[in-house]
């Protein structure tokens, strides 16, 4: 197999991957504050990283995938002031909705799912750690980390300290040795969720809570960090900090990757622009919306920006259209250790390896479609076979099966083939009966009647296709 390479965020070059512990591959990635339904910037990460859990499964004996759920948080307090609806219900139904719409677009849960508030003794640990170790002070009921304290502060973002103070809109308090320090704990009144600590009752501030997480279930050093282009800076920037200077000697994570932003029609996503759209939004456009979009992110790097469209998400529909066209047909299924079925699949997810490449992946399953419309139906696969250099010569069924097991690693094509085509609404009963009612007038010799019936079907958007096996039908 292809070795593993990505593009490291920290050194901002592509490095061969080598785990810690081959053993056991360990992986964090930010995950939702929960206050409100999942966006489709907020999607674009839970797509990437679940492939590339996919990925490291089927390369290492073991992976832990933990990502966070943030329920503790500034924004959750202001919705209940808002709305009245108490934060634990909240919390509760976001989470709820936030793992529906993912499920929804094909994604795996990960190993771990930690929530900030089970987690609250080990940010106080995190807490009294850094202050003893002189990365940390007390004032007025807050505790800060000390931004000079750590010289190597900025390395993760290349920021020069005035972009940084820029960068994270610093608050400006008289309790703060530094501007730039930043806030690991702060009092809670009583109408806010709070907590018994050493410096009062209080709460913890955002970035404290990741380190803290990371380091109950992956420990101090770990393999992998993941997460959105918009958290390296100042989030990701100060999980480094407080975690290398919590436990000196640590390096914390060893890769960091991070996924371009999301934009709607061309400019960035806003309320006020009128294009600001959630996961919800897209999956009631329809059965099929989640796992065409789930294909539409995945046809573009991770690491670039990508540009969501209407015409776009219809775009991978279609193209999902003539995956499951083939899927749908009635073709032999090779044995399970087939070994030109396994070079196939192996082919088509070698571009994984350099760099999560599924644009070119999804390329490959194309040509994997191609070759098995040749074995079926016959023609030439002259073009694709001298493009890849390969010679195989796929019988009837091969090249699908490869396609399938490829497409599975991928989080697409696992839906039933027939169910996939004959998707939407009405009643498939009526048009079951109305097929055979045709079937009847043809037997009779009643070709008008047959005729009437197929041109009443697809006036109703009901496409039929008769073949060897009977007639089968699908949606326009």
């Amino acid at each position: 197999m292809t070795e593993l390479a990505f593009h490291n965020s920290a050194t901002r070059q592509r490095e061969i991957f080598t785990p810690l512990d081959p053993q056991h591959v360990r992986l964090y990635v930010c995950g939702p504050t929960v206050y409100d339904l999942a966006h489709l910037g907020n999607a674009r990460p839970v797509v990437v990283f679940d492939v590339l859990a996919r990925l490291l499964r089927r390369r290492f004996p073991r992976v832990t995938y933990v990502r966070n759920i943030t329920d503790v948080d500034d924004k959750i307090n202001a919705r209940s002031q808002e709305s009245g609806e108490p934060i634990a219900a909240i919390t509760a139904r976001t989470t709820a909705d936030f793992h529906r719409d993912m499920a929804a677009l094909g994604c795996l849960p990960p190993d771990e799912e930690p929530r900030a508030t089970d987690n609250i003794a080990q940010m106080i640990q995190l807490i009294e750690r850094l202050i003893a170790n002189g990365h940390a002070y007390a004032a007025e009921g807050h505790v800060l980390f000390s931004v000079s304290s750590f010289p190597g502060y900025g390395a993760l973002s290349g920021r020069s300290p005035d972009e940084m103070l820029a960068g994270a809109r610093v608050e400006i308090a008289p309790y703060k040795r530094e501007a730039g320090d930043f806030v690991l704990w702060k009092p809670s009144s009583d109408d806010l969720p709070g907590w018994d600590s050493p410096w009062g009752r209080g709460r913890p501030g955002w970035h404290i809570e990741c380190s803290a997480m990371s380091w109950r279930y992956l420990g101090t050093d770990f393999d992998i960090h993941g997460g959105g282009h918009d958290l390296i800076f100042p989030h990701h920037e100060n999980e480094v900090a407080q975690s290398v200077c919590a436990f000196p000697g640590s390096r914390f994570a060893r890769t960091w990757l991070h996924n371009g932003m999301l934009l709607v029609d061309g400019e960035k996503m806003s309320k006020s622009l009128g294009n600001f759209l959630t996961v919800r939004d897209i999956l009631g456009r329809g059965a099929w919306a989640g796992e065409a979009f789930r294909l539409l992110l995945l046809k573009t790097h991770y690491r670039a920006a990508l540009d969501y469209t209407v015409e776009r998400l219809e775009e991978a529909k279609a193209e999902l259209d003539d995956f499951y066209a083939l899927l749908a047909r009635d073709l032999p299924q090779p044995e399970a250790d087939d070994a030109l079925v396994a070079e196939m699949a192996e082919w088509a997810l070698e571009p994984l390896a350099d760099d999560l490449n599924t644009p070119l992946a999804i390329a490959r399953l194309r040509d994997l479609r191609t070759l098995e419309n040749v074995a079926t139906v016959g023609g030439s696969a002259t073009t694709v076979l001298h493009r890849i250099g390969r010679d195989w010569q796929p019988d009837s069924g091969q090249a699908a099966a490869a396609l399938r097991q490829a497409a599975a690693l991928l989080g697409l094509l696992g839906g039933d083939a027939r169910a996939w085509r004959q998707g939407g609404e009405g009643d498939s009963a009526a048009i079951e009966a109305a097929i055979q009612a045709r079937l009847d007038a043809r037997k009779a010799k009643n070709w008008a009647e047959a005729d009437r019936i197929r041109a009443d079907l697809l006036a109703q958007g009901i496409v039929l296709e008769d073949g060897a096996g009977g007639t089968t039908w699908r949606r326009a």
